[in-house]
Order: C-alpha cells, then structure tokens, then sequence
C-alpha cells in the first residue's frame, strides 16, 4: 500500500527548525486577516443602526426654536389709526411630539429591522465558512503538491537510473541506442512533469499566504488532514436547516414581508401627542403652553404610499423566489455531492490495490530487464502506471478531502 508522509523536516542549519502551520490556524488567520470578513462585519454594524433608527420612532421627539430680531417693525391700531412701531424682538420655543398609534407600521418597522439584522449575521456567517472552505483547499492543495512533488522526484530518479542502466547495455551491445534514446527522452518528460509540480505547490502556497496575511515558508510542517477518513451522516434535511446562506435569504423574506405590511399601515395615518411650551418678547414678554393630540391621515401623497405598497409586493416575491432558488440549488449540489463522495471512495480503495499490484510488477521486471528478459517498453510502461496510480491515489484522496468540506461550508462550520 501507498503510504504518505506529510511532514517535511528542516534541513536548515540556521533556522535549526521549520516551521509549522496546522490548518486551524491558518483558518483562525484568515478569518481575522481577510477583508471580506470586514466588510461583511460592518454589513451586520449597518443593519443594527437601521434598527435603531426604526426604534427612535417610538422615543419622544423634542425640538427647540429660537428666534431673535434685532429690528421688526410692529403695527398697533388706535382710535381706527394703525401706527407703527420699530423694535426688537425674540422668541424661545420648545416642542414634544409622542407617537401614539400608527397602526403598527412602526413596529413592524422595527421587527424588520430586527430580521434584517439576523440576516446580515447569517450572511456574514456565510462568508466566514466560505472563505474557511477556501483556506482547507489551498492548505490541502499543498499538502498533495507537495506529496506529488515527491512522487515526481522518485520517477525523475527512476528514469535516470534506467537511463544509466540502458546507456551502459548499449556500450555492452547487449541493447540498441533506441533504449537509450527513449529512456533519455522519457527522463525529459519527468523533469517537466516535475516543475509543474512544483509549480502547483508554489501557486497554492501563494494563495494561502494571501488568504492568511503573512508568507508561508516553502518547508513548513504542514498537518496531514487528507488521510483522514470522516464518516459523513449529513442529509439533505439538515443540510436546509443548518444553511447560513438559506437562513440569510428566509430573514430578508421575512423583513420584505413586515415592509410591505408597514407600507400598507402609511395609508391610515398617525395619532400623535403633542407638547409646547412658548416665551416670546414682541413689545410684550409673555408665554403660552400646549397640549394636545394630532390626527394624520394621508389623503393624496402624488402616489408615492401606492407605489410603495407596490415595492413592498414585488420585493417580497422576489424574496420567495430567491429562496426557492437556493434550496434547489442546494438540493442539487447536495445530491451530487454524495455521489461524488461515494465515487472517491472506490477509487482509493482501487488505486491503492493498483499501485499495491504495479508496484510488485516493477520489481520483477526490474529483475527480467536486467537479465535481457524485458523489453525497454515494458519497463517504462509499467512505471508510468505505478506513478500513474500513486498520483491519482493523491488526487482521489483531495478530490474526497474538498467535497466533505463543501459539505461543511454549505452547513455553515467553521472548523
């Protein structure tokens, strides 16, 4: 069987140690570092001051006024003459206005403002084990670059030394320079497949560097996850159920629906209580007090309380089918989730007996190659299908990694 060895030790006489990084805290990292996460932070802050604005309709309003004019003509009539009178004059005025009813159009106000703020959270909370979803693929992705870079070494050694061998049965006229050639050539081929590797294990190192804030050193200790065997007993149900994404667009359905029924509420008006109190200084200092209620109902707006009525109407249906739209949605990455999970798990099971069986095979043609007994094809062919299967073992092993934590993620888990 294929075994796998995560953990890269330092080589470094300065460094004495490399260092490590276990996916919790690359995770950790990213979550306080990546600028999604504050923007998605300051989308819940924002839906909280809305709610403090719809609440502020309930509280007492009190405004104060103040006049002074340093010139006012003033006109007083006498004996059927009106004379006039320049002075100056100033007026102090305080005001209090209590909402009384309103037909519940500011609470319903409010409980929209409440709901859309669980709504943000669940979408911030969405966010949140998207980008932790991402942080696993690129950590995971190293570790099967890095595994793959090794299995590149091996074969790049094994074609050299095939190589040597056929180079030194040409000069021995025991095989023919096309040995030689197509062994030089297949070498070739393994040190470019090699840089690729190479390659893909620098780009996903870069990624996750990006994603955590700092730079990742090439030999670090890496923690090994993907041999991880996890029993899945998700359904579809709880999958729906535990959804931040889904439970995000229900909240925003519930809100249109409050909105709409507010907007109705504006067509029957408001009673409110109303307080005063005046001093005044116009040729006389007097005062005067106030209390009463006010009665508001809108008789024509230009139309404005029926288009909103209108708004509210077609949000809400937006709304709903938004969220019929992501259970399906749901629903169907679900069901091919799971068969995609049930498929990676035959596939490792078959490629570690492949690699288990061509592995024995090269052995044995090892030996018959030597003694003239195999043909240079038969070699490479049975080494290219041991590296074949070792890589797709490793790909396997990732691919059933990433659909378990797509799972995790579309439940919202952040570990």
């Amino acid at each position: 069987m294929f075994k796998f060895s995560f953990i890269i030790l330092s080589v470094s006489a300065v460094l004495g140690a490399s260092s490590s990084l276990m996916l919790q805290e690359a995770i950790e990292k990213a979550l306080q570092n990546h600028p999604d996460i504050q923007k998605s932070s300051l989308q819940v802050k924002r839906a909280q001051s809305a709610e403090k604005i719809a609440r502020a309709d309930y509280l007492p309003q009190i405004n104060l006024n103040a006049e002074y004019d340093p010139l006012r003509t003033y006109t007083l009539p006498a004996n059927g003459v009106f004379n006039t009178k320049d002075s100056d004059g100033w007026l102090v005025n305080a005001t209090l206005n209590q909402k009384i009813w309103d037909f519940s159009k500011t609470s319903l106000s409010i409980e929209a403002g409440e709901i859309e703020q669980n709504a943000a959270e669940q979408s911030l909370l969405d966010i949140k084990a998207l980008l932790v979803y991402k942080v696993k693929l690129q950590y995971e992705l190293m570790l099967v670059q890095r595994e793959a870079i090794k299995v590149r070494e091996e074969d790049v050694k094994v074609k050299e030394e095939l190589y040597k061998q056929a180079q030194a049965f040409v000069e021995l006229g025991m095989k023919t320079d096309a040995d030689a050639t197509r062994f030089l050539s297949a070498l070739y081929r393994a040190k470019d497949n090699l840089a690729i590797a190479e390659a893909n294990f620098f780009k996903a190192k870069t990624v996750l560097s990006l994603y955590i804030g700092q730079e990742i050193d090439k030999n670090v200790i890496l923690q090994n996850t993907l041999g991880k065997r996890k029993v899945v007993t998700t359904n579809e149900q709880s999958v729906l159920e535990a959804s931040p994404a889904l439970k995000s667009l229900q909240n925003s359905l519930k809100k249109d629906e409050l909105n709409y029924k507010a907007a109705k509420a504006s067509h029957y008006g408001s009673i409110d209580a109303i307080a005063s109190y005046t001093l005044q200084n116009t040729l006389n200092e007097y005062d005067s007090s106030l209390i009463g209620l006010t009665l508001r109902v809108p008789l024509y707006s230009g139309g404005r309380t029926s288009a909103q009525v209108e708004q509210g109407i077609i949000n809400k249906q937006s709304s709903q089918a938004n969220v019929n739209a992501k259970e399906l949605a749901l629903k169907e990455e679900f069901a091919t989730l799971m068969i995609d999970l049930k498929r990676y798990e035959k596939s490792i099971e078959s490629k570690e007996l492949e690699i288990k069986a061509s592995t024995q095979t090269q052995r044995v043609l090892e030996a018959r190659y030597k003694e003239g007994l195999a043909t240079y094809i038969e070699m490479l062919d049975v080494n290219t299908f041991t590296l074949d299967a070792k890589l797709s073992l490793l790909q396997s092993l990732y691919e059933r990694s990433s659909t378990i934590h797509r799972l995790e993620y579309l439940q919202g888990k952040l570990k």
